[in-house]
Order: structure tokens, then C-alpha cells, then sequence
């Protein structure tokens, strides 16, 4: 076992830090799909917008301003995309707000391709992030470190907000009964701003986090990573955020690990065969509950 660690280590390392990644742009799903019912397929892209965002504002402003603005600025688009792609579609079947989130996502992967031209853009680096670190003899970034414990502060504040706010007693009503929090006077469109709000925010925290390893931004890089979110709220329990994040740091672990067993073409097809193993095995995840449809 002690051999098998010490092999393994720097991917399991990494795979703890992507874990995390993963968790912060897995919330943003299951939240919005626990209020909503609605996939937010173009949640990972939003993702990738934030990457671009740094790269150009760092270009010409200092990073302690430029990193402000890229949350600011995601937030912002998360808030634009659900007012003018997914409110008006609010009463619509669930088919055709599917259809307008994916199409928000080939926008997005579009507005990119004009503004890039397709080339790989380079992530700045973040001082103190990009450091390189020893533990235990392997080699790694200090943002491999900080991405677990920041990831779990920011969980551990997310359920305190939606357990002991006001606002967060609202997001809890209308997750259980949209209709019936309506008829109660609860806000419902402040409500679903704030789900989205929480949710672009985190994406933005973990593009931060993300890029800094992987430090090229193209217009594709938030397609693989928010699959990969979207299958560890599946996994987790789409609509539970703690099975989110737990589900995003077994993924993150398991793809690491089977990178490091010298098997790298399958750690992409290891995510996948997992949606469909628990979706055969308990397809409402691990910490899902059982629902019933009304009469």
C-alpha cells in the first residue's frame, strides 16, 4: 500500500486539486437543477468565458484587479444568460429550455472562436498559485495545495447561506415546491438571480484554480470539465451539494490515478462509463432522493 501511495502520489495530488475544480462548477449545476429542473449545459462554458476574461484583463491591469473583474464579470453573464435565454422560457416544456441552454453553449464556444481566432490563449500566472511545492518527494503547484481547502470553505459557507439565511430559506421552498412558494410570496425571480449568481461565481473561482494548471484557454476548454461536473452531480445526487463535491473528487481521483497507471486514453471514457454504471445502478445518484410525481 505504502509503495503503491509513494508511486502514486503526485496524481493522486492532482487528482484531489481537479476534484475540488470540478466540485466548484458541479454546484452550479445541481443548485440551478435543484430550483429549476434545468440542466445548465452551457454552465461549463461560462466556465471558459471566465478564462478568457483573465487572460485579456490581465493584458493591460494588474492582477489583484484583474481577478476581481473575472468574478464580477461572470457573475454578470450568468445573470444575462438566465434572463434573456431561460426566463422567457420559464412556463415553456422542459425539452425546449434544454434546447435554448444548449444553444447559449455554441454561442458562447463561438463568441470565443471570433475573439480568439481559434488560437490557444495563455493563462497569466497567478503569483503564489503557480509556486512550486515538495510533499513527500513529489513535485507540484501550491494551487494543487490550496484548492481542496478553498473549495471546502467555500461549500461549508455556500450550506450555511441556503440553511440559515433568509434568501437561502427561499432557494430551499422553491427546490421543494415551485408553484406553492409563488402562491407564498416568495420572490421567485430574486431567488432563481441568487441560484445563478452562487453558481457563475464558483465557476469563476474554479477557472481560476483550474487554469493556473492548465494554463492554455481555448474556446473548448469548458466542455470537458463541465461533462465532467454535470457527471459528478449525477453522480453525487444532482440536487444535493454535497453529493456534488464528493462525487467531483472521486471523479477528479479516479481520472488522476488511471492517468498515472499508464492508461491516459481511457480517463475521459472512465467519467462516462461511471454516469452510465450509476445511472444503471441508482440513477438518482448517490445522496439523491426518490421523487414522486404528483397526480
Amino acid at each position: 500500500m505504502s509503495a503503491f501511495l509513494e508511486a502514486n502520489l503526485p496524481y493522486i495530488l492532482a487528482g484531489i486539486s481537479v476534484g475540488g475544480q470540478y466540485a466548484l462548477i458541479a454546484i452550479g449545476y445541481t443548485m440551478v437543477y435543484g430550483i429549476l429542473r434545468l440542466i445548465n449545459f452551457a454552465h461549463g462554458d461560462v466556465f471558459m468565458v471566465a478564462g478568457l476574461v483573465m487572460v485579456y484583463t490581465t493584458a493591460s491591469l494588474p492582477i489583484y484587479i484583474s481577478i476581481p473583474i473575472v468574478l464580477v464579470a461572470t457573475v454578470i453573464l450568468g445573470l444575462l444568460i438566465e434572463r434573456v435565454a431561460y426566463k422567457p422560457l420559464r412556463t415553456a416544456p422542459r425539452m425546449s429550455v434544454m434546447i435554448s441552454a444548449i444553444g447559449v453553449s455554441y454561442l458562447l464556444q463561438n463568441c470565443a472562436l471570433y475573439f480568439t481566432g481559434g488560437l490557444p490563449q495563455i493563462y497569466p500566472e497567478i503569483p503564489f498559485l503557480s509556486e512550486s511545492i515538495t510533499i513527500l518527494g513529489a513535485t507540484t503547484k501550491w494551487v494543487t495545495v490550496i484548492t481542496p481547502f478553498l473549495t471546502i470553505i467555500l461549500v461549508v459557507l455556500l450550506v450555511l447561506l441556503i440553511n440559515h439565511t433568509k434568501i437561502g430559506m427561499a432557494m430551499r421552498a422553491v427546490s421543494k415546491d415551485f408553484e406553492t412558494s409563488q402562491l407564498m410570496g416568495i420572490r421567485i425571480n430574486s431567488v432563481i438571480s441568487v441560484t445563478f449568481a452562487i453558481g457563475c461565481f464558483l465557476a469563476a473561482v474554479g477557472s481560476l484554480l483550474y487554469f493556473s494548471n492548465y494554463t492554455s484557454v481555448i474556446p473548448t476548454s469548458g466542455a470537458m470539465p463541465g461533462l465532467k461536473a454535470f457527471v459528478a452531480a449525477v453522480f453525487g445526487g444532482i440536487g444535493s451539494i454535497p453529493g456534488a463535491v464528493i462525487g467531483a473528487f472521486i471523479i477528479g481521483i479516479c481520472e488522476n490515478i488511471i492517468k498515472g497507471i499508464g492508461w491516459t486514453t481511457f480517463s475521459d471514457a472512465f467519467t462516462f462509463v461511471l454516469l452510465i454504471v450509476i445511472l444503471l445502478v441508482k440513477p438518482t445518484g448517490i445522496f439523491g432522493e426518490k421523487t414522486t410525481d404528483k397526480v
